[in-house]
């Protein structure tokens, strides 16, 4: 392979400024300023780190948590993502038979040795329980039948599945033996995830100090009504080392938790879309085989079909979230931005947390602005242009 050398010219997300990047085999060799007239400043895409996902189950009617996986169904995704303006993400598997999650965790492992898009389009997989709340509310949509307490030889037979690609685990400490478990699990490389739990604020504590240093849609896999206080929200907010997770959809938290979960956590604070398969599609009435009957709306909600005010998990993806935090005024482009690129690029050590500066790799976004909407004009990936937006569509 010859070299590969590319210029992008855009206004820089957070300075608001024209910017030239120079692009050299997958990184940012430069980025400089540039001089240029208010008409020709009009013309310019916005430029931003591309997006990651921490938590995503599937999209546009794919879906990693179907016993039988196709093949080819995992770089599919990882290629349909980048209309979303996604450049890396954490396929999420949830609570299931011990050779369901094998099957799902080999699939994913197979798909990124045969297929480099999956390979570089995936920085993780993210095992979303079984070890979490048998408990109504927090255990949320997951199966209670296959729902169990942590085992160090289980997961290790899992990890050995994946081909080692377990970087994120959801679990409650609230099981006997949790700490020993966030421990090993910790020292093996895996960032350890509170979530879908009902543990007491002593448990909360002890899973900290064993190295957990997430939590997973906090405010969501929650009982309806908790103690005043202590619980379990206040807990994760109150641990200064905890990354938090939120689905900022408009439905799954209101606005006010958003606000005040910002001001606790700063640049702690993280998108995901937890995004279902049903993501991508068009509203209507589709079956789900986590929630049964259910109906997407003009709005964007996903709910059950026999009580709309039961959410069947997230049809949005990290873009809505970003445009809710924008247009809700509750934070600014940059932070939003950043919740759902730098943020979780740190949290999980990826070198991608470097964003727009020289030695980073080049993935990145075009976006434009339209009304209160942000469009991915154009997504790169590794330098290459991976999507450009077809302005005919819309």
């Amino acid at each position: 392979m010859g070299l590969s050398k590319t210029q992008v010219k855009a206004i820089h997300y957070a300075t608001e400024q024209p910017v030239v990047m120079g692009i050299e085999n997958g990184f940012i060799k430069s980025i400089e300023p540039v001089h240029l007239q208010e008409h020709e400043k009009s013309e310019l895409a916005i430029v931003a780190p591309g997006l990651i996902d921490l938590q995503i189950n599937g999209y546009a009617g794919c879906d990693f948590n179907l016993g039988s996986m196709p093949e080819d169904m995992v770089g599919k995704v990882i290629r349909m993502l980048w209309r979303e303006g996604v450049t890396a993400s954490y396929p999420t598997l949830i609570t299931n038979s011990d050779e369901a999650i094998t099957q799902g965790l080999k699939t994913i492992a197979r798909a990124c040795e045969e297929d480099p898009v999956a390979a570089a389009g995936i920085a993780g997989i993210h095992l979303e329980g079984p070890f979490i709340s048998p408990h109504d509310g927090a255990r949320g949509a997951h199966n209670l039948g296959y729902v169990r307490a942590p085992e160090w030889e289980l997961f290790c037979r899992w990890q050995e599945a994946a081909g080692g690609r377990i970087r994120l685990l959801t679990l409650s400490p609230e099981w006997p033996g949790s700490g020993d478990f966030i421990r090993r699990c910790s020292e093996s490389g895996v960032t350890v995830s509170i979530g879908h739990t009902s543990a007491a604020s002593e448990q909360i504590q002890e899973a900290v100090a064993c190295g957990a240093r997430m939590s997973t849609h906090l405010g969501n896999g929650a009982q309806l009504s908790l103690p005043r206080h202590p619980n379990y929200i206040w807990e994760q907010l109150a641990q200064e080392s905890l990354w938090c997770c939120l689905i900022a959809d408009g439905f799954h938290l209101p606005d006010q938790v958003l606000k005040v979960v910002l001001k606790v956590k700063g640049n702690k604070a993280m998108l995901v879309s937890d995004a279902v398969s049903i993501s991508g599609l068009a509203p209507g009435a589709y079956t789900s085989h986590i929630g049964g009957n259910v109906v997407l709306t003009p709005e964007g909600k996903l709910h059950m079909a026999e009580n709309e005010q039961l959410l069947a998990g997230s049809a949005q993806m990290q873009l809505w979230g970003i445009e809710h935090l924008l247009n809700r005024g509750i934070a600014s482009l940059t932070d939003a931005w950043n919740m759902a690129s730098l943020g979780p690029a740190s949290c999980m050590n990826l070198i991608s947390a470097a964003g727009l500066s020289p030695g980073a790799p080049a993935d990145f976004v075009l976006l434009s602005k339209e009304g209160n909407r942000l469009r991915v004009e154009q997504t790169y990936k590794s330098g290459e242009r991976v999507f450009k937006r077809n302005s005919l569509h819309h």
